[in-house]
Order: C-alpha cells, then sequence, then structure tokens
C-alpha cells in the first residue's frame, strides 16, 4: 500500500505517465547505443577516425580517447535528438515505432550534413590538426555510419522511454 502511494505521489500511477514523457536519461542513454554501434563501423572501417581525428577535437589522441570522446558527444547528441522530439509538431509521428525511427534517421543525416559535414572540418582546422577533412566532408561512409547512429538511437529510445 505505502508503495502504491508513493508511485501515484511522483506521478508513476498514471497510466503512460512514464512511457509518454521525452526523458533527457532516455536520450544519453539511446545515444551511448548508437554511438556503441557508429564507434564500432569507425573502428572497422575507418580507424583514423575514432583514434585521430574525434580525439583531436578536444586535445587528444589515441583510441581510447578517441572512444570517450565519442560516447560523450553520442550522449550528447541523443539528449538533444530527445529534446526535439518534444516539438508539438512531431507528436503524431512519435507516437510510432517507425515514426521515432524514421526521424532518428532523419536526424542521422543532419548530423552527417553539420556535424560531420562542416562543424568537424572548421573544428579540427581551428585546432591544428595535420590533417583535417576536407570542407564540406560529404563522403560515404560517413554518412552510412552518421545513418546507422540515428537508425539505432531512434530505436533504442523507443525502447527505452
Amino acid at each position: 500500500m505505502a508503495q502504491k502511494a508513493q508511485r501515484e505521489t511522483q506521478g508513476l500511477g498514471r497510466r503512460g505517465a512514464v512511457r509518454d514523457a521525452p526523458s533527457w536519461q532516455h536520450g544519453v542513454q539511446a545515444g551511448l547505443i548508437g554511438g556503441l554501434v557508429m564507434g564500432v563501423l569507425f573502428s572497422l572501417l575507418m580507424p583514423p577516425v575514432i583514434e585521430n581525428a574525434i580525439p583531436a577535437l578536444v586535445g587528444l589522441s589515441g583510441g581510447i580517447a578517441g572512444w570517450v570522446v565519442h560516447m560523450s558527444i553520442g550522449a550528447v547528441f541523443g539528449v538533444v535528438f530527445v529534446a526535439a522530439l518534444t516539438q508539438p509538431r512531431l507528436a503524431s509521428v512519435t507516437e510510432s515505432p517507425g515514426g521515432v525511427v524514421g526521424l532518428g534517421a532523419a536526424y542521422g543525416v543532419v548530423l552527417w550534413l553539420v556535424a560531420a559535414g562542416v562543424v568537424m572540418p572548421l573544428w579540427l582546422s581551428a585546432v591544428g590538426f595535420p590533417a583535417p577533412p576536407p570542407l564540406p566532408n560529404l563522403g560515404l561512409m560517413g554518412l552510412l555510419t552518421h545513418l546507422v547512429f540515428g537508425l539505432v538511437l531512434g530505436a533504442s529510445y523507443h525502447y527505452l522511454r
């Protein structure tokens, strides 16, 4: 009885209260899951990205530093994704699994265009990275990895919330 009263005072007794409320914590978790899958792709298909370019964004080098920086960025991008899902225009789309996964895929493409395509080359040039990618940096492998990140992010978030 005491547990039921405690859940109700926390808003957990209402049907759908937890599942319907976007949660930044779920965004972090989904971002980490997407980042893990994307990082594995980087490690297998484009090792210099995870070992050199990503850690260089914050003045570091090496694969472990690259993974830490990459996963941190993935968590932040996961929170931004969840914040975007709170927009009223997206309410009907976010009700279905396909809608959330589709929005995740679109988000991955936007990240490829903006973060990888423009911000990363400019940032790496600014910090003196010896071989920054071209501007814009719109290679197909980058699209593939960011698209996979977005798909996994969307699916993970739908499952977690």
